[in-house]
């Protein structure tokens, strides 16, 4: 059963995507020690709320997040997604972990159209890819989010429609984000969380 470290860095629902890995059959931990981070089999990045935050909250565990992600998989959730981004053009310019090159960009709000997105939405899936192994072609996914990653298109493994098509989910190498709550997104998202700790066991 591999170890996976949740960072704890003050922002996120940390226990929901705690119960989700279990679920799933890992032993996850909820942390902010660098030497666990730096152990772990894997390492989750949870978040929810503004970037420029986020990034500051993470503060010093953010060479450890750099380092780490070069020998074990990561996998951002939500604004943890977002932070593995180069730069975010939330409430002005901020530097990300640099990950996956990339910007987040906010939706704009069109008539019938809110901001947040909010809600079920679809995931329509690129190609085969080891995290989103299983998944049919639409699987419903839940979103709550103001801002999408634009990245280049290699690191784009599935887009979904609202506003704009937007990547839903991203990887490169071992590290991977999705926009989606995987925690809440029922079997869909418990799949997905199976298969992050599948390549988390080597």
């Amino acid at each position: 059963m591999p170890e996976i470290a949740i960072i704890d860095y003050g922002v996120g629902n940390l226990r929901s995507v705690m119960r989700g890995l279990e679920k799933a059959g890992a032993h996850p931990r909820i942390t902010a020690d660098r030497t666990e981070i730096a152990s772990a089999d894997g390492i989750v990045l949870p978040g929810v709320g503004a970037f420029r935050e986020g990034m500051e909250m993470l503060g010093q565990l953010q060479p450890v997040v750099r380092q780490a992600a070069g020998t074990v998989p990561l996998l951002g959730i939500c604004l943890g997604m977002q932070m593995l981004m180069e730069w975010s053009e939330e409430r002005g310019i901020h530097r990300g972990l640099g990950l996956i090159p990339g910007i987040v960009t906010r939706l704009t709000a069109q008539p019938g159209k809110k901001v947040p997105h909010m809600g079920w939405n679809t995931l329509q899936i690129k190609e085969p890819e080891p995290l989103l192994t299983g998944l049919r072609t639409r699987e419903h996914v839940y979103f709550v989010h103001s801002y999408y990653v634009s990245t280049l298109t290699p690191y784009v493994l599935s887009t979904t429609e609202y506003i704009c098509p937007f990547a839903s989910c991203i990887g490169k190498d071992q590290v991977f984000g999705v926009q989606f709550h995987p925690e809440k997104s029922g079997v869909a998202g418990l799949t997905i969380l199976k298969n992050f700790i599948d390549l988390c066991s080597g």
